[in-house]
């Protein structure tokens, strides 16, 4: 099967990649708790799987915790796998990426990835040799993608790494966004779809701000049109924790800025509710929320993308 048949796998009849992410897992314990075990991470994504996959076109899940979940899924519903190790070694500079130990895009597929995932933290501004370094990084899981004939789905998380200031990173953002999508669009790194956040920070945009405004509503639609213009290729918009109005709310300004985003890949915004009453009141109390707002979160965003994502041209 070709790349193209898989993406189409992924996306809706009409093209537009409504995807659930649960690929979470040292935020996901963290939400949960510390004395959360390795089964029931697993068994919580098996809730998500159940409830809300019917109405997404594919799910996003690990290799760690998420193979049980993945065979949970409606029939409907295709699958996304990570390849990387959570997080990143704090005590070196650079934020660099790894794999997990024991995977490969070959095994990945055997198991029945219709895709792969790969995230990167990425600062335009860091040193070439940090940013050569993750660009090596990259070409080489693109050429197992290649190979294997498994879309890539390139997950970008921009930063700054000479400051953590929140209200500075804030503004440089969107160049940032901008900058990365720029890079990893070049067809040597292979990369079919672009994930990525929304080029401003939305909390400090006028009319959403509730405090602080760093852009005018002009301003922000600008970035949001010049982000739709970085890249050719396919991008779709991650919920980065925001609650699921904000996020919906967001999704409406890019499409009124004129943003050509083809789709989401979302978590948080749809499912965080149901981890803090799994942790609270148990599996039960869980499935309840996510047939009910969990539910809800999912339905209305599909109706959102309905009329503001741009259908992907395969």
């Amino acid at each position: 099967m070709a790349k193209k048949d898989f993406l189409k796998k992924l996306s809706t009849k009409d093209g537009i990649i409504a995807a659930l992410a649960i690929d979470q897992r040292g935020a996901l314990r963290r939400m949960m708790g510390d004395d959360i075990t390795p089964e029931q991470v697993s068994e919580f994504k098996v809730l998500i799987s159940q409830e809300l996959t019917p109405y997404a076109s594919s799910i996003l899940l690990d290799p760690e915790f998420g193979w049980p979940a993945s065979k949970k899924r409606d029939e409907n519903c295709g699958l996304i796998m990570a390849y990387e190790k959570t997080g990143y070694d704090k005590t070196i500079v650079g934020r660099f990426p790894d794999l997990i130990d024991d995977v490969s895009v070959l095994r990945l597929k055997e198991k029945g990835a219709e895709a792969v995932k790969l995230l990167i933290y990425f600062d335009i501004d860091e040193p070439k040799e940090i940013n050569d370094r993750k660009a090596a990084f990259v070409e080489r899981v693109g050429s197992e993608c290649k190979m294997e004939e498994l879309p890539l789905f390139l997950e970008i998380i921009a930063y700054d790494g000479s400051n953590e200031d929140k209200v500075y990173n804030a503004k440089v953002k969107p160049r940032k966004v901008i900058e990365a999508m720029k890079f990893f669009a070049d067809p040597r790194f292979g990369v079919d779809v672009l994930k990525v956040e929304v080029p401003v920070a939305m909390n400090y945009v006028e009319g959403f701000a509730e405090g602080e405004v760093l852009y005018t509503q002009e301003e922000a639609k600008a970035f949001f049109r010049q982000q739709s213009e970085a890249t050719p290729l396919p991008f779709i918009f991650l919920s980065a924790g925001v609650s699921a109005k904000l996020f919906q709310d967001t999704l409406k300004f890019a499409k009124e800025a004129g943003s050509q985003f083809n789709g989401v890949l979302c978590g948080r915004a749809t499912w965080a509710g149901a981890a803090e009453t799994y942790k609270e009141k148990g599996v039960d109390a869980a499935r309840e929320w996510l047939k009910t707002q969990g539910k809800k979160n999912i339905s209305e965003l599909l109706e959102v993308l309905e009329k503001t994502a741009t259908p992907v041209k395969f």
